[in-house]
């Protein structure tokens, strides 16, 4: 009985240390604030519609340079200042601008976007390439992602250039036309700079953006910004067997094996749930902001609710699922070609994305083991390991969080994992630091629409995302 009289002290001491410290916690919240300069915005918007109508959809079979150089031959109308005073370079439709800086042997920054779109199918409301302006958004495919950011950080050097501002260092604007298919413009750009012995001291690409109501519970808008990349991975699980006549089938054949390797994977996730620094950043920077009290100790105490968050956030949605361990999906599957045909092989592919603590060679590993249970054969196709993280002590993560306080004054700064791919990866080993954020802001029903029909962008968060870039030039000035 005292044994569990000093236990239940305990557990009451430690729950009140943890009310204690959420009582601490100031309530905040987290707006953003769209320009209320119509004529800037409206002229913005036309400038970011011309580049709309100028369709770029990338295709892995067929690579088409010259859809690129026309929208070359558009910036060079819409940014004149730019392309009259600075150096321009092309490399297989890839675009990359020197804007000359005081001191051209600092070390320069590189603020990269791609051109290229995915393909606009379906029924859309407006025509996805004619950068429609209705109540206040341009629709079309790219207004979003990601034409919006070559657009902003190309208008900000030109309002610099024709106010004579000379920067620190060197500013390269670079834009790949290979994005959206992993392909390789933007390690063309890359052994650019490495033919030269440029090592940049840091890249602002896209990866977080603005986003409203990050989870349930927190309301608000909040600056994500991507510290890290996860890995990507293509796997092919085959499946031998002997074949024959559907007829008389035996037991375990090719697909009843894969079907039952698809079953553990989807039943119980292989792999290692664990907390980031840029989760934990994001948790407790999100503490201010919580609606509730309780979810408020939860996030500004996770020295002791860390452990029941790991069994519960990925429960709550698949999106935080995915910032805490890498992830598998299953793709594509093919067996024999006809109904009564057992194959004599058949397989089915999957995607994953690795996280930093468990890698593409621990995670394939992982999928090995489960796969032998089942004979069957695992053979990677496509994969990469995750980036390396930006320090969030770091002079380059401290620049970006000036630069969104001061153009976004109301707007909570939040670390963020960025699950999907970006050109980032090609630069990560080569430069100090990739900074991911995209300065627009979205509502929840915009981000869903980025890849799909009727994808917008409301034309006032033009302004502010071009006075970022401005700033994080000008920041230069303080290294």
């Amino acid at each position: 009985m005292k044994i569990l009289l000093i236990i239940l002290c305990i557990l009451l001491c430690i729950l009140l240390i943890a009310v204690m410290r959420t009582l601490s916690v100031p309530h905040k919240t987290s707006v953003y604030h769209g320009s209320k300069d119509e004529k800037r915005y409206n002229g913005y918007a036309l400038k970011l519609q011309k580049m709309i109508q100028v369709e770029t959809v990338s295709y892995r079979d067929r690579p088409d340079p010259e859809k690129f150089r026309r929208l070359h031959k558009v910036m060079e109308e819409l940014f004149p200042t730019v392309f009259e005073r600075c150096e321009k370079y092309e490399v297989d439709g890839n675009l990359l601008v020197r804007y000359k800086g005081k001191h051209p042997e600092k070390q320069p920054i590189v603020l990269i976007s791609h051109l290229d779109v995915v393909p606009a199918e379906g029924d859309w409301t407006y025509p996805p390439f004619e950068g429609k302006i209705v109540d206040g958004k341009i629709h079309g495919r790219g207004s979003f992602d990601v034409k919006c950011g070559v657009f902003s950080f190309y208008q900000a050097a030109e309002e610099l250039l024709k106010e004579g501002y000379e920067p620190e260092c060197d500013i390269f604007l670079g834009s790949s036309c290979t994005e959206e298919i992993g392909g390789d413009g933007a390690s063309k750009l890359v052994k650019w700079f490495t033919d030269r012995n440029i090592r940049p001291y840091m890249v602002c690409d896209e990866g977080g953006t603005i986003i409203e109501d990050p989870i349930g519970g927190v309301k608000g808008n909040f600056a994500a910004v991507g510290i890290f990349e996860k890995g990507y991975g293509d796997i092919k699980i085959i499946a031998k067997g002997h074949g024959g006549h559907s007829s008389s089938p035996g037991r375990n054949t090719p697909i009843a094996r894969l079907a039952k390797f698809e079953a553990e994977i989807e039943r119980k996730s292989p792999f290692k749930v664990a907390f980031t620094p840029a989760v934990e950043g994001m948790l407790k920077n999100l503490a201010p902001y919580c609606d509730s009290f309780l979810l408020k100790m939860v996030f500004a105490n996770l020295w002791l609710f860390k452990p029941l968050l790991k069994k519960v956030m990925p429960a709550i949605s698949p999106q935080a699922a995915a910032m805490l361990q890498t992830t598998m999906c299953f793709t594509m599957q093919k067996g024999s070609d006809a109904y009564n045909v057992i194959p004599q092989e058949a397989y089915v592919t999957a995607n994953l994305r690795f996280i930093p603590f468990e890698g593409r060679k621990e995670s394939i590993a992982l999928i090995r083991q489960i796969a032998a249970k089942y004979d069957l054969e695992v053979e990677e196709v496509n994969c990469s390991d995750p980036t390396g993280s930006l320090d969030l002590n770091g002079p380059q993560f401290d620049m970006c969080k000036k630069a969104i306080e001061k153009v976004f004054p109301d707007v909570c700064v939040l670390p963020y994992v960025v699950t999907g791919g970006t050109d980032s990866r090609f630069w990560d080993r080569y430069v100090d630091a990739c900074v991911r954020f995209e300065p627009v802001n979205v509502s929840n029903d915009q981000l869903s629409k980025m890849h799909a029909v009727d994808e917008n962008l409301n034309i006032d968060t033009l302004p502010p995302a071009v006075d970022y870039y401005k700033e994080i030039i000008r920041l230069q000035e303080s290294r």
